[in-house]
C-alpha cells in the first residue's frame, strides 16, 4: 500500500486501487517503479494542490494473467473509493482471457457499487468505454497519435479543469480510439440509465473522444497524465521495436516533443475534485 498523507490528520484521504495492465520500460521501472507507483506519486502531487490538501492511498494489482498477474475479486475493492486502469500495449477491443475477466469484474463492480469511481488512462479509457457499450477501433487514418498533443476542450472540459482556455496539452501514445461516447442502453439497462449523461470533455484532430465524464462516477482520459520526457521516448521505442509503430519519422518527431510541459497535474486535480470538491476558485 502506497500512502501519501497531508499534515492535517483530519483531512480526507482518497483510496484508489490501480489496475496495472502493462509494465513500464525496465529503465523507467528502476527509476520510478511500476505504472501504479508512478500514478500514485502523480496523484499525491495533485492532492497537495487540493484546497484543503487531500491524502492519497493506492494499492496496485498487475492484472495481465498471461504475464503472471491476477484479476482481483470484488471483495478486494471494499476499502477503496475507486479504481484506475492504466495504459497498455494490449488492445482494449481484444478478447484476451484476462481482458474478458477484467470486463466481467468491472461490470459487477459497476452494478454493485453505485458509489464507486471508475478512472481510466489510455487503454483504461478505452476499456471503460467498451464496458459501457462504446466501440473501440483503430483510427480511420491508421496512424498514431504520439507525443505532446493539443486537446480542444468542450464546455464540460473547461468546467472540469476550471479554465477559460480552449486547449490543454498532454502526451499521447495510441492508435485505437473510442468511436463515440456510450449511450443509455448501449451496454444493457443495468449499466446506464436513460437519464445518465455521459459527456466528452475533449477532442483532437486524430481522436474525437479524448475523455469521458459521468458526475461522481466516471473520469477517463485517452492521453497520459504522468509521463515525463524519458518515459515518452522509452514507450515510443518499445512500440517501434515491437513493430507497432512503423512510421519511424512520425516516431522521431513525437520523441522530439517529449520535453514539452503538459497539463497532467491539472487533469489529476480535476479527477480528485470528482471525489472531494475543493474551494480553489
Amino acid at each position: 500500500m502506497d500512502k501519501t498523507y497531508n499534515p492535517t490528520q483530519s483531512a480526507p484521504v482518497i483510496r484508489l486501487m490501480v489496475l496495472e495492465t502493462d509494465k513500464p520500460h525496465p529503465d523507467t521501472y528502476s527509476e520510478r517503479g511500476s505504472f501504479g507507483r508512478i500514478l500514485h506519486n502523480h496523484f499525491a502531487r495533485a492532492g497537495r494542490a487540493h484546497h484543503p490538501p487531500l491524502g492519497v492511498e493506492t494499492d496496485q494489482v498487475f492484472v495481465v494473467s498471461e504475464q503472471g498477474g491476477r484479476i482481483p475479486t470484488v471483495e478486494d475493492f471494499n476499502r477503496f473509493h475507486g479504481l484506475l486502469i492504466t495504459g497498455s500495449v494490449y488492445d482494449a477491443h481484444g478478447n484476451n482471457q484476462w481482458i474478458l475477466e477484467l470486463l466481467e469484474l468491472l461490470k459487477t463492480l459497476w452494478i454493485k457499487r453505485p458509489d464507486f469511481h471508475f478512472l481510466g488512462v489510455c487503454f483504461g479509457h478505452q476499456l471503460l468505454a467498451r464496458l459501457l457499450g462504446s466501440s473501440i477501433k483503430p483510427a480511420p487514418s491508421q496512424d498514431w497519435e504520439l507525443g505532446h498533443c493539443r486537446i480542444t476542450l468542450t464546455p464540460v472540459g473547461q468546467h472540469l479543469f476550471r479554465t477559460s482556455d480552449e486547449h490543454v496539452y498532454l502526451h499521447q501514445m495510441h492508435q485505437d480510439q473510442v468511436v463515440s461516447p456510450p449511450t443509455a442502453g448501449s451496454a444493457g439497462p443495468d449499466m446506464l440509465s436513460s437519464d445518465t449523461e455521459v459527456a466528452c470533455w475533449g477532442r483532437s484532430e486524430h481522436t474525437p473522444v479524448q475523455g469521458l465524464y459521468i458526475a461522481n462516477r466516471l473520469f477517463t482520459t485517452q492521453a497520459h497524465l504522468a509521463f515525463d520526457e524519458d518515459m515518452v521516448k522509452r514507450q515510443i521505442q518499445i512500440r517501434v521495436d515491437s513493430g507497432g509503430i512503423q512510421d519511424l519519422e512520425h516516431a522521431d518527431r513525437a520523441a522530439e516533443t517529449a520535453h514539452l510541459e503538459h497539463d497532467g497535474v491539472e487533469v489529476a486535480k480535476a479527477i480528485l475534485r470528482s471525489f472531494v470538491y475543493d474551494d480553489d476558485e
